[in-house]
């Protein structure tokens, strides 16, 4: 799961970072409007947290242009402003969720899983597909029953692949997903193909159909064969 952190009080967003990273999620950090509103436009993120003061700008312009834009990534506003207003204009533009500073890394975690759980899974407790059934609060995986393990790449993968279920995916769509700003530095595409041929192993070896399809010359489909 790949965030985004619109934040210019740099120890806030350090310590933000941190905490979820150890949690599991991909997190890049911008420091003040200019930053957010690029980074937010030109890549897609599972969740954007957004605060709404920024040197340069309002952070609701940048959810003003999300929404103007049809982004699928959810939004969390975070902002020390206590202000109904704030919080309704916030929630009336398309934010999911609100968070008031100061506030424990603990419930922005868990507002987190919320807001993606609902945006990408229907609110559902466990993603199931077929025979595939993931738990996203410990992060386990089961095919007919049986728990498979993943290395981190692979299960954030799989996530990606359930969130697009019938979608073609290209490989540079997943690279982004994955590796985020690092991608660049990855070179070839290939090593998806790595990952990919690992994680259809997996599932298939406890049993699951082939359900990651390759589409030549666009990408990959996660489907019911």
């Amino acid at each position: 799961m790949k965030i985004l952190i619109i934040e210019d009080e740099k120890p806030l967003a350090e310590s933000i970072s941190n905490y979820l990273e150890k949690e599991g999620y991909k997190c890049e950090v911008a420091a003040n409007y200019l930053q957010g509103d690029e980074k937010a436009s030109v890549q897609n993120y599972d969740c954007i947290l957004l605060d709404i003061t920024l040197p340069g700008g309002n952070g609701i312009d940048i959810l003003k242009q999300l929404k103007k834009n049809k982004s699928a990534s959810s939004v969390i506003i975070i902002s020390a402003k206590n202000s109904l207003d704030d919080k309704v204009t916030g929630l009336d533009l398309g934010a999911d969720d609100y968070l008031t500073k100061p506030f424990h890394l603990s419930e922005l975690n868990a507002r987190l899983k919320s807001v993606i759980r609902r945006r990408n899974f229907g609110g559902n407790n466990e993603i199931v597909f077929e025979k595939v059934v993931v738990n996203p609060a410990d992060k386990s995986v089961k095919v007919n029953m049986k728990e498979i393990t993943l290395t981190k790449k692979e299960y954030d993968l799989l996530l990606y692949f359930l969130s697009n279920v019938n979608r073609v995916i290209t490989k540079e769509s997943i690279a982004e997903h994955l590796w985020g700003e690092e991608m660049d530095t990855a070179g070839s595409l290939d090593f998806i193909y790595s990952h990919i041929k690992n994680l259809r192993k997996k599932l298939m070896e406890k049993g699951a159909d082939d359900y990651i399809q390759a589409i030549y010359g666009m990408g990959y489909k996660f489907c019911k064969p």
